[in-house]
Parts: C-alpha cells; sequence; structure tokens
C-alpha cells in the first residue's frame, strides 16, 4: 500500500507541475471544458456536448503544433546568492541571450527547483496514514525556496537581457537549482513551448532570526587550555606578560636574546596563561518519533533551531567563545569566537541540522558532561520538559555551571525558576522579549 500511495501521489504531482507550465490560463479554462464536455458527451445521440469536445481538442492539438514550430534557442547566467535567510525575500540577476536570428516576444523565464516530493522512507516515516492532504503538507514543509515565474520583455535577434528574478526564502536547509526553462505560448495564447537550460547551483537558506534585548551571560572567567587559539595550526597561545631572569627548567624558546646580549646573563620571556568566558549553545535535537511526525512538533523544532541562531548572533563572540553543541548522527560541538569559527559559520551549521530519533537524551547530556571544566555557562534550548532533561539541567547547576534554560513547548511548565523560561511555538518574538 505505501509503495502504490507514494507512487500514485509522485505521478499526481508531476502531472500537475506539467500541466501547469506547459499550459497557460487560457489553455487550461479550454483543457478543463475539453474533458467536461468529454464527460458529458459520451452518448452523442443524447447531446451535442461532443462537437465543443471536438472543438476544444482541434484547439489545443494546433497550438501544440505551433509551439513546435516556434522554437527557440537561448542559454542563461544566473547569479545566485551564496546564503539567504527564511522568512525573507531575496532576489538575483540573470541574463538570457537569444540564439536565433529572429527577434523572440511573449517569453517567460522559469526557474527549475529541486523536486520536493519526498522518498519512500521518509514518507512511510511522516504519515500515519497515506493521504493526498498529508502528502501536500510534507511537500510544503520540504520547499526551502519559491520562485515566481518572470514574465521577459522581446529579445532582440542575437540579444541579451538582464532581468531581476524574485522569491522567497520559505524555511531553512539547503535548495537545489536544477537548471531554467523559457517558455513562449502559441499565437492561439493556449499552450507553451518549453526550452530547458541545464544550470545546476545550489543556494543555503540560513534559519530564521529574531531580535532579542541585551543577554547579560552568567558565569565568570575560566582557565583555557592552549590559550585563545585553542588547537589553532601554530599550537598554545599565551598572553606575554614580560620580562625575568632564568630559571633552571625554562625552554630555550623564551630567551629573550637581545636582553640576554645586553645584560651578558640570560633572559627568558615571561607569559601567562589566559582566562576568558566560555558559554554553551546547548540545542535539543531529541523528539520522540511520534512527536517529532506531527506538524507541531516539526514547528517547535524549526522555533528552537530560530531561537538558537538568534543568540550565536547576539553573543559577542569577540569577548567569550561560544559552543554550539548538538547530537545528530554524532555528536557534533562547533566553536565561534576568538580566532574559531565566525556567527556565519554557525548559522550554517544550523541551516542543516535535524531530528534525531536514534539516540537517548542522555547521549547530549555526555558530551556536555565531558567539557564541564571549561564552560562559564550554558544556555539550553529544550524541546520539552521532562524527566531526563530535568535531570541534565540540574547536574549542570550541580556542577557549578551556570544555566539558561528556555523550554519551546505549547505544554504547561509547573515549575518556576529565574533561570528558567518557557516559550510557545508559534509566538519566539514574544517570549524573547522578557529575557
Amino acid at each position: 500500500m505505501w509503495k502504490f500511495s507514494h507512487w500514485m501521489f509522485s505521478l499526481v504531482a508531476a502531472s500537475q507541475r506539467v500541466i501547469e507550465r506547459r499550459l497557460t490560463r487560457a489553455g487550461m479554462l479550454v483543457g478543463s471544458a475539453m474533458i467536461g464536455t468529454a464527460t458529458l458527451g459520451v452518448d452523442t445521440n443524447l447531446t451535442v456536448a461532443y462537437r465543443i469536445f471536438a472543438f476544444t481538442a482541434a484547439l489545443l492539438f494546433v497550438a501544440w503544433i505551433a509551439t513546435r514550430l516556434q522554437r527557440g534557442r537561448y542559454t542563461v547566467d544566473r547569479h545566485l546568492p551564496r546564503v539567504v535567510t527564511a522568512g525573507e525575500p531575496f532576489s538575483y540577476r540573470v541574463t538570457v541571450n537569444n540564439l536565433a536570428n529572429a527577434p523572440r516576444d511573449g517569453l517567460a523565464l522559469i526557474d527549475d527547483l529541486a523536486d520536493p516530493c519526498p522518498p519512500l522512507a521518509e514518507f512511510r516515516a511522516r504519515m500515519r496514514f497515506p493521504t493526498y492532504l498529508k502528502w501536500k503538507r510534507l511537500i510544503n514543509e520540504r520547499k526551502a525556496c519559491q520562485v515566481d515565474e518572470l514574465a521577459l520583455p522581446e529579445l532582440a535577434p542575437r540579444g541579451a537581457l538582464d532581468v531581476t528574478v524574485r522569491g522567497e526564502a520559505l524555511r531553512r536547509g539547503n535548495q537545489h537549482f536544477q537548471g531554467m526553462t523559457v517558455a513562449r505560448a502559441d499565437p492561439l495564447g493556449l499552450v507553451r513551448g518549453l526550452s530547458r537550460l541545464d544550470a545546476p547551483a545550489n543556494v543555503l537558506v540560513l534559519p530564521r532570526r529574531y531580535a532579542l534585548p541585551p543577554i547579560t551571560l552568567p558565569g565568570s572567567r575560566r582557565y583555557q587550555p592552549g590559550g585563545v587559539a585553542l588547537a589553532a595550526s601554530i599550537g598554545n597561545s599565551e598572553e606575554f606578560v614580560g620580562l625575568r631572569d632564568y630559571r633552571p627548567g625554562d625552554p630555550l624558546q623564551r630567551i629573550h636574546w637581545k636582553s640576554y646580549a645586553r645584560a651578558g646573563e640570560p633572559v627568558v620571556r615571561e607569559y601567562q596563561d589566559e582566562y576568558f568566558e566560555r558559554h554553551a549553545l546547548i540545542l535539543d535535537t531529541f523528539a520522540g518519533t511520534d512527536r517529532a511526525s506531527t506538524p507541531a512538533g516539526a514547528a517547535a523544532f524549526e522555533d528552537a533551531v530560530s531561537i538558537a541562531s538568534s543568540l550565536a548572533c547576539t553573543v559577542n563572540t569577540q569577548e567569550c567563545l561560544l559552543d554550539l553543541m548538538f547530537v545528530g548522527a554524532e555528536s557534533y560541538i562547533y566553536t565561534a569566537g576568538r580566532g574559531q569559527m565566525t556567527t556565519g559559520s554557525l548559522l550554517e551549521v544550523l541551516a542543516g541540522v535535524q531530528l534525531c530519533a536514534s539516540k537517548p537524551f542522555r547521549t547530549l547530556q555526555d558530551a556536555v558532561t565531558a567539557r564541564r571544566s571549561l564552560l562559564t555557562g550554558s544556555i539550553c534550548i529544550l524541546l520539552g520538559w521532562d524527566e531526563a532533561r530535568r535531570e541534565f539541567i540540574r547536574m549542570l547547576r550541580t556542577l557549578g555551571v551556570p544555566v539558561l534554560a528556555l523550554v519551546v513547548t505549547a505544554d504547561a511548565v509547573e515549575e518556576r525558576a529565574p533561570w528558567l523560561r518557557v516559550i510557545t511555538p508559534g509566538k519566539v518574538q514574544e517570549g524573547l522579549a522578557g529575557l
């Protein structure tokens, strides 16, 4: 049943895309009349609807022949942005070249986005019972961008035209552009001829971000092994304090040779290990299978990712380190600030974060515990407030790590604490305003 439903729904969706591209609005009206009269005019002795059917069918056939006779040759050069932000419009420039010796008018430019139909495995995982309504909803959830069709002015013979195409980023993720199609309607304005051109490209859609008030993160400076450079290719980095007399055991690399030549005795450079703040931005990617498959569960996770992105942009990584921690196929830790990754790089990582259903929540707790000695404080973005998550926050507080817990849930949370904030999905901006 699942394979047949997936095949049938995919066939219907593909047919719908072909009809929307091939037929103009007038062509759809004529096609609808042809189908309706074909149904009514089965018995030619009782009705004359078959005459309308024959007329509309002839119109569409002549229009289709005309599109085959007026094919053009074109090239396109698309200049896409590398990244866009979910929930915001974007635009890009396209150059269309006419390779024919005759002018071309009545053209339309269509960007070919990747097919959003889900594979069979995801189709089965996201549905309890296959229905076309849920199929359409799943397709809409997989669309990262939407680009509208653009009508082109007349193209001169062997001429080029620069146009601006506008689109909208719907949700975070990677949007693949397969190519572009130049469409031209027949003289009757019913059927369009399509010239498909290969122009593969990718656009990364960053998570939606919200405005946050100034946030004072808890905690004090701590010693960080390796100095500010941490694992930089040049090795450890420390802050220079001054010069002092040589002591047995000092490395020769620290001898200050100019002072040695001037004083006649060995003088070494003295360094001090650096102490600075290091905060953990912990993202909960664990949701039950049943919960994750519901629209409410998916929306709550997207809000959690948007909150993490907003915090990553708000924390001043010039003065501290920020560790983004989450669990996917494995435990991931990405560090921004002080010579490490940039905030933009963290946003690109968050653009690809997915729910984890194959590991227990304990995996995240173990990953954070392993780095507890380095952490100044932590911001935990949780998808619920059950016993496992309460124990996780209790463990961090017991270890002396200050915590700010943001729980994204529509369920009632009875516990009240100054370090706990409950954010209702769909009302993220209101919830963050009170931080």
